[in-house]
């Protein structure tokens, strides 16, 4: 299913207005699914006839319950959210489908894919709404004459049982698709290549550019890497490649979590890759000076490390992301930068054009466009700023003795809540609803009665 991508070069998968009305004519297409992405980072809404998107849905949108940005993972209703409330009757959003993000699903039979902007009736945006979170970060490097480029490596684990089976178990004792460590392993992606080839392939026909497939060091953990894209385009890319991933492993009758930290093993990470590029697309990071970085460079690097703190919530925005934080184990736990150290939270890769900042704090389980729009608010604070870099770590960040990452999700939200530069940057209406998210999930967890309470305490005590 050819298409025409913002006017450029035709792309396997993509779609333009004209071109999914001719398949729909045709009877290649009867459905189009619409969605909006949640502060958990999941596509919500609903599958839309096609000649009705065509005739209705394409010019005047559609419209879901408001309260998709005010609940906790379970779709709970929950307090303190200023957006909507039982005192305010959760009425509806308007969901305004950008026709440029129209992309084929190849794992479900005859539909297509359209991203919705969540809006007022009165057409004012829903600010709290992730992607529209990011789209304002990138308008604000566009004021700048700046571009971003980023790559998002979803880290995930496959198990032998069905999300059903799984449910059944309570999530216990489940069948790893690989019994040992597979890093790097062609035997051990072998082993799988029937569910793994499905998903490179049928993403590659839902219009993303995949670049390639590792196995990692979890049992059963593997990584698809796809090429780099714009921001507001790669995170687009991220969520439609996660549902789609559960969905097709689903159909094989197996299942697959991209949750930070599933057990006591490695963690699934997500790593990102930012650069940016000036006005004629150049690049502009990589340079001259100390480590290969141009000025803009070092000012914006400096940025990414003085922010992360404040930052952190919304790179790890849930009680399970911090379990994923401990020496030694390829996640970060100092607020530090090196040239191609994989202890540090910030790894500077590549060289000349190819020069970018890998973030490593991420895990599998972050909301892509609030991290990305972290990411450029830090890049920006420290253009803006001007701010120093500080020096590199060569050696083992773990036992640098530097500041360390919030250790906590409560941390992390106190730190995002009082932070002036995330005030800054992206408001407080948005700052107060995602550390709320915080506090929601935060009350749940102090609420719930583990298996490892039950395990000490049932005889023992």
């Amino acid at each position: 299913m050819p298409g025409n991508q913002g006017g450029g070069a035709r792309v396997e998968g993509r779609l333009g207005l004209a071109e999914l009305a001719e398949a729909v004519t045709g009877g290649a297409v009867d459905t189009v699914v619409v969605a909006m992405t949640d502060m958990q980072g999941r596509l919500q809404g609903k599958r839309v006839d096609a000649h009705f998107f065509l005739e209705e849905v394409a010019e005047h949108a559609t419209e879901a319950c408001n309260y998709l940005l005010a609940v906790d993972v379970e779709m709970n209703t929950v307090p303190g959210y200023a957006l909507t409330s039982w005192e305010r009757g959760y009425g509806d959003f308007v969901m305004r489908p950008d026709l440029g993000s129209l992309r084929a699903l190849p794992w479900h039979e005859k539909t297509v894919f359209c991203h919705a902007d969540p809006t007022f009736a009165d057409g004012r945006p829903v600010e709290p709404s992730p992607r529209r979170i990011l789209a304002r970060q990138v308008a604000r490097l566009a004021e700048r004459g700046l571009t971003g480029l980023a790559g998002t490596e979803l880290e995930f684990l496959v198990f032998e049982e069905s999300y059903e089976e799984a449910w059944r178990r309570g999530y216990r004792e489940l069948t790893p698709a690989n019994s040992y460590n597979v890093d790097y392993s062609i035997l051990g992606t072998s082993r799988i290549e029937g569910l793994l080839g499905r998903i490179r392939r049928e993403m590659r026909a839902a219009g993303m550019q995949v670049e390639s497939l590792k196995g990692e060091c979890n049992r059963g953990q593997h990584e698809i890497a796809f090429r780099y894209d714009e921001l507001l385009a790669k995170a687009d890319e991220h969520v439609v490649y996660k549902t789609g991933a559960k969905e097709i492993a689903a159909t094989e009758g197996r299942s697959i979590t991209f949750m930070a930290k599933f057990d006591e093993r490695e963690g699934n990470s997500c790593h990102i890759h930012l650069s940016l590029r000036g006005p004629s697309g150049e690049p502009v990071l990589a340079g001259e000076g100390g480590h290969q970085l141009s000025e803009t460079g070092r000012h914006v690097l400096a940025g990414l490390v003085a922010t992360l703190a404040d930052f952190t919530l919304l790179l790890a925005p849930n009680v399970n992301s911090y379990k994923r934080f401990s020496p030694g184990s390829f996640a970060p736990t100092a607020v530090a930068w090196g040239p191609d150290n994989r202890t540090c939270a910030y790894r500077v890769v590549g060289e000349g054009p190819s020069l970018r900042f890998e973030c490593r704090v991420p895990g599998g389980d972050v909301n892509p466009y609030l991290a990305l729009a972290a990411l450029v608010a830090g890049c920006l604070h420290g253009l803006d700023e001007r701010l120093p870099l500080p020096e590199p770590v060569s050696g083992n960040a773990y036992t640098a003795g530097l500041e360390r990452l919030p250790a906590t999700l409560g941390g992390a939200a106190r730190r995002f809540g009082e932070s002036a530069v995330a005030r800054a940057a992206l408001g407080d209406e948005v700052v107060e609803h995602y550390a709320n998210m915080a506090a929601v999930e935060l009350a749940a967890f102090e609420s719930t009665v583990t298996d490892w309470e039950r395990v000490r305490s049932f005889e023992r005590l």
